[in-house]
């Protein structure tokens, strides 16, 4: 999966979210993995892994997260303390990566980017963008997951 890291031009590119909070970059990376740690790791999460064949599909790797650490439908392929968390997975209808970039502003505040790219193929993956995409039901989805960080 190394080229679904969000590097340029590795997948095509969907949307990117931005969210400025009222924290430093060390205090929002922990907000950051531990809010993954909670959404990505419930049952809910591994069953629809399991619908759609997402690899991985279930959590697992080291913890406290690292490069390896995985949980349904993702594995962390680059983590970068307080900076850059990448995650990538596929499933029968896609290959994606949501890459999280945190930049420290000026008192002590901090910037989160949270930028998606995702491959669709064939019909069925066409279908799929539609729904998840098209919908808007994505950018909702990860305009509620930033909003939460905001918050701690």
């Amino acid at each position: 999966m190394a080229e679904e890291t969000g590097g340029a031009g590795a997948l095509p590119f969907v949307d990117e979210h931005v969210v400025e909070v009222e924290v430093g970059g060390e205090e929002l990376w922990g907000r950051v993995v531990g809010g993954l740690e909670r959404s990505l790791s419930g049952e809910g999460g591994a069953r629809y892994a399991r619908l759609v064949r997402a690899e991985p599909r279930e959590a697992g790797g080291p913890r406290p997260l690292a490069e390896g650490s995985a949980y349904p439908g993702f594995r962390v392929v680059r983590a970068v303390r307080g900076r850059e968390l990448a995650l990538a997975g596929a499933h029968r209808f896609s290959t994606y990566s949501l890459v999280f970039r945190i930049e420290d502003l000026e008192d002590g505040r901090a910037r989160l980017r949270a930028e998606t790219r995702a491959a669709f193929p064939g019909m069925a993956g066409r279908i799929y963008r539609l729904l998840v995409i098209g919908s808007g039901g994505h950018a909702i989805g990860m305009r509620r997951m930033l909003a939460g960080y905001r918050k701690g």
